[in-house]
């Protein structure tokens, strides 16, 4: 297996899923649940732009499953803050019904604090802060690509019928420890920083979780570039999130908070964060 540098994930890997983003109040209207169909029990409609034409129902019929096993829908829609580490290299806070994120690199002096929604925001480098504007503005589009590449790896499996995206039924396949899975394709158009990309994801059988997941650089190719387990489920209130997966990849001391200063995502200064359990 090719070794993972989390400096280079942003121009392979990044897709611009339809990130929940919506008021400062409460989520979108658009990309939440209704209140009628939050009523009904697994209630979890597309995202607007999903390709429903070109998707097979047996593949949205285990995406919903999946969304069922993780939580649920409507416990998805009300999580609000999360936070995580990117392969040691960044830690993030997100506010996922604003958009608001911060970004504290772990290993390097530099901080941004942005809304990924209208890329307004603040970054602080080597010892001061951005201000030229034309830098300001290239710290905070990459700021934006490092939330779509990291935060897609800890929430993927909530975005399985997100705008932009094709959902087919590819096969019947086996894990790495011979349960039988069901193998989801996914395929995109018009969106993000590489809409060229494909997924398969492995849904395990037993318990419609994904388990597994391979990364094709482009849909053309026959073979992954990689095969990554998603595994180590942990529950966060109402949620199940994979992180501190088996092979030390990826999302590491996840958090699901129900509240953060505000400073968190206004101030480039050091703010008081709750304790990672």
């Amino acid at each position: 297996m090719k070794t993972f540098n989390p400096n280079i994930s942003i121009s392979c890997l990044t897709l611009l899923v339809t990130l929940t983003l919506g008021c400062k109040e409460k989520p979108a209207t658009s990309d939440r649940v209704t209140e009628a169909q939050s009523e009904v029990t697994g209630a979890n409609p597309a995202m607007e732009g999903f390709n429903k034409v070109d998707s097979d129902e047996k593949a949205i019929g285990i995406a919903d499953e999946v969304m069922k096993a993780m939580g649920g829908r409507k416990a998805w829609d009300e999580a609000r803050y999360l936070a995580w580490d990117f392969f040691g290299a960044r830690r993030l806070y997100w506010d996922k019904w604003t958009g608001d994120v911060r970004i504290e690199y772990l290993k390097e002096d530099t901080k941004m604090v942005l809304n990924v929604h209208d890329l307004k925001g603040k970054v602080y480098k080597d010892g001061e802060e951005v201000t030229q504007p034309d830098s300001l503005a290239t710290y905070l589009k990459r700021g934006k690509s490092i939330w779509i590449n990291d935060s897609y790896w800890l929430v993927m499996p909530f975005k399985l019928k997100d705008s932009g995206v094709t959902l087919t039924y590819s096969r019947k396949d086996t894990l790495a420890d011979g349960q039988a899975a069901d193998v989801l394709t996914l395929t995109f158009e018009g969106v993000g920083d590489t809409p060229q990309n494909k997924y398969e994801v492995f849904v395990d059988q037993a318990d419609n979780l994904i388990k597994q997941w391979a990364f094709f650089r482009d849909a053309g190719q026959d073979s992954a570039n990689f095969i990554r387990p998603w595994d180590n489920y942990r529950s966060f209130g109402k949620l199940l999130l994979s992180g501190n997966r088996s092979d030390n990849g990826g999302p590491t001391n996840v958090q699901l908070l129900d509240s953060l200063p505000p400073a968190v995502f206004t101030s480039l200064e050091s703010v008081e964060l709750p304790a990672v359990n």
